[in-house]
């Protein structure tokens, strides 16, 4: 993880929850145009995680990258983590450093957080979180675990190699074949880490010139002599 210094499938049976409650409070209502990204739990679930990400997405659109994930975790410490990316996927330290300064400034004008708390801005790593959409496309053919909200055929656990997204749904093939789950249903979801997708990540990062060859080598050898 880069880190500042500091088929067709078949949806399986699902019951959606029940539709809110009208309640008369004397107030027009008010409409706000939220994005994807703002509404979904995979990138920032808590309600704080969520005004979080209201708060940073535009100043790190500003800087040519997407926020994948925001968590404040709560501790012995307060921690504010915060995973972003290029739009085409990576990112180098440097553009992790921009983006920790651009955030800290306005977290300091905003000031959303009543505790004491250490700012971490981050790349998703190899076996990162896949919080949107694209990610399982991006990641056609890895190994992932997906987690949903609700029982899906009596589980909640989905182990398998990615099959892309077909509309809204995410397929993944498991033992019983390629299914769909409805990417609104996804509480968690990350990738594995093989050995296939280290040496594939490395392997980008090597062309892209953010690894030498010798490095890349070395990392190889490593992964050879372990499935020995």
């Amino acid at each position: 993880m880069t880190a500042c210094p500091i088929s067709t499938s078949t949806a399986a049976r699902w019951l959606p929850p029940p539709a809110p409650t009208d309640i008369l409070t004397g107030r027009a209502p008010v409409f706000l145009c939220l994005d994807e990204t703002t509404l979904n739990d995979l990138i920032a679930k808590a309600a704080i995680d969520q005004r979080m990400a209201n708060i940073v997405t535009p100043v790190i659109e500003d800087l040519g990258c997407e926020l994948v994930r925001v968590r404040l975790m709560t501790g012995k410490e307060n921690i504010l983590q915060i995973m972003v990316e290029k739009p085409e996927g990576g990112i180098e330290v440097d553009d992790c450093a921009k983006v920790s300064t651009a955030v800290s400034a306005t977290l300091d004008v905003e000031d959303p957080i009543l505790d004491a708390y250490n700012l971490e801005v981050s790349s998703p790593g190899i076996d990162r979180p896949l919080t949107r959409l694209k990610d399982f496309d991006m990641w056609d053919g890895y190994e992932a675990k997906i987690e949903t909200s609700e029982l899906i055929d009596g589980r909640r656990r989905f182990k398998g190699q990615l099959a892309g997204t077909q509309d809204d749904e995410v397929l993944i093939t498991i033992e019983e074949g390629t299914i769909g789950l409805k990417f609104e249903w996804l509480s968690d979801a990350k990738l594995v880490l093989t050995d296939e997708l280290i040496r594939d990540v490395l392997r980008s990062r090597k062309d892209a010139g953010e690894i030498d060859e010798k490095q890349f080598d070395e990392i190889e050898t490593i992964i050879d002599g372990q499935e020995e």
